[in-house]
């Protein structure tokens, strides 16, 4: 189960056309203790949207939520990104570093404290690159930009990922149910791929 004090709160929608990311990179064991709390990125606040809005419509306000919930956890604005975030019971986290996914249950309040200091000073922009809606279920493709943002004690830098959303509808609200992203925009070479699917992580020289 997600902690307790990760409720669902009801969002007013304002018009919001950018979006933006969460990144990453330490050691890899402070990326490995980072990526189970990431699960917190991403976002979708279980927020009320009206049955009369169409499934496209429910899609845009879910990027803008997003966005803006990923835009204040990049800044270091934990406590504002967890108004606006909530996550399935059975949410599942596929973090930017590789290995085992994440499940809700095993976001402990510990690890969002350590997520909540893992980010500062940054700024996030969304690309959206395709929406797919139903009634019940929406799932957003987008590109997340942060700008100089100091990750897990790292000097400030951009930061790009490729992101995969799965919200789902729970009664009249909307939560988080999947998140996958990858640290590959700028694309890696054949040769690279394939050293990664060997389990070869040394950095490049």
């Amino acid at each position: 189960m997600i902690p307790p004090t990760m409720k669902a709160s009801t969002v007013q929608f304002a018009p919001d056309t950018t979006s933006r990311t969460h990144p990453m990179n330490a050691s890899r064991r402070s990326l490995l203790a980072a990526a189970s709390a990431i699960g917190s990125l991403g976002a979708a606040s279980a927020v009320a949207i009206s049955d009369s809005n169409t499934p496209e419509s429910t899609a845009q306000q879910l990027a803008a939520v997003s966005e803006r919930a990923n835009d204040a956890l990049v800044r270091g604005d934990f406590a504002r990104y967890r108004e606006l975030v909530s996550f399935t019971p059975d949410f599942t986290l596929m973090s930017p570093f590789g290995g085992p996914p994440t499940h809700g249950a095993q976001l402990t309040e510990d690890r969002l404290a350590a997520l909540g200091r893992f980010f500062r000073n940054g700024r996030l922009a969304q690309e959206v690159v395709q929406t797919y809606a139903s009634q019940d279920m929406v799932v957003l493709a987008v590109i997340e930009r942060a700008a100089q943002v100091e990750v897990g004690g790292l000097p400030a830098q951009d930061w790009a990922l490729r992101v995969t959303l799965v919200y789902r509808r729970v009664g009249t609200a909307w939560q988080l149910a999947h998140r996958h992203a990858d640290p590959l925009v700028a694309g890696i070479s054949l040769a690279q791929s394939a050293a990664l699917a060997r389990g070869n992580t040394a950095p490049r020289p």
